[in-house]
């Protein structure tokens, strides 16, 4: 198990040099109002945001409106989205949730982490996701693939699960800073600290970072 750096000193290098790098990091995912970008952070579970948002370029065409969506054939916008993956269940999900904002919510998507938690197939990185870029409201850190990994590798926490990861980050972080951190750590995961050969020989936290050059595609090398 990593020994955890959680020093202020470690923790305000880390993050000052990601800023530093990632001036422009934000989410990737293309929408023009609250709802599309609800659906398009459903759509984007186990699937890349490239895929979803080609996906999603046609698919907020076809759909203008949440009573669209409410009122589809399920097996019809099963189809418009199945390249994303687990289709079955998003399209289930996102059907009923259309439902549940017009019947519940006015037609608006909530502005409150205990109402948007009661969404189906929503949970608090998707909520934390749209709290943040629709409203400007952070209670939270996002916690997807890039940041689960990058989190531990960074010594920020050894625990895998993403609400005990986003509560641990929490801790370390000032909160002015959790909006932010989840879309830094997503495009360092994404250019630099990939899953399976980080390229730590051109990482700007390779002096700093514990698990810096400790990866078979390193190690072996010697």
């Amino acid at each position: 198990m990593l020994t955890l750096k959680t020093d202020k000193k470690y923790l305000d290098s880390l993050i000052s040099l990601l800023k530093l790098h990632y001036p422009n990091a934000k989410i990737a995912l293309k929408f023009s109002n609250h709802w599309e970008l609800l659906v398009a952070v459903i759509l984007s579970a186990q699937c890349t945001d490239i895929l979803v948002n080609k996906v999603t370029e046609k698919l907020f065409k076809k759909y203008g409106s949440i009573k669209d969506y409410a009122n589809a054939d399920i097996r019809e916008f099963e189809q418009d989205i199945k390249s994303t993956g687990f289709y079955h269940n998003k399209a289930k999900n996102i059907q009923a949730v259309a439902n549940l904002i017009l019947e519940k919510f006015k037609g608006h998507v909530p502005n409150k982490m205990e109402d948007i938690l009661t969404l189906a197939g929503v949970a608090r990185k998707t909520a934390n996701i749209v709290l943040g870029n629709a409203y400007g409201i952070v209670e939270g850190i996002a916690v997807d693939t890039h940041v689960a990994r990058l989190s531990n590798r960074l010594g920020l926490t050894n625990n895998i699960n993403p609400i005990k990861i986003e509560q641990d980050m929490m801790k370390l972080f000032d909160k002015k800073d959790w909006f932010k951190l989840t879309y830094l750590l997503i495009d360092h995961g994404r250019a630099i600290c990939q899953a399976k050969k980080p390229k730590c020989d051109a990482c700007f936290l390779n002096k700093i970072c514990p698990c810096a050059f400790q990866f078979p595609h390193f190690t072996n090398k010697y």
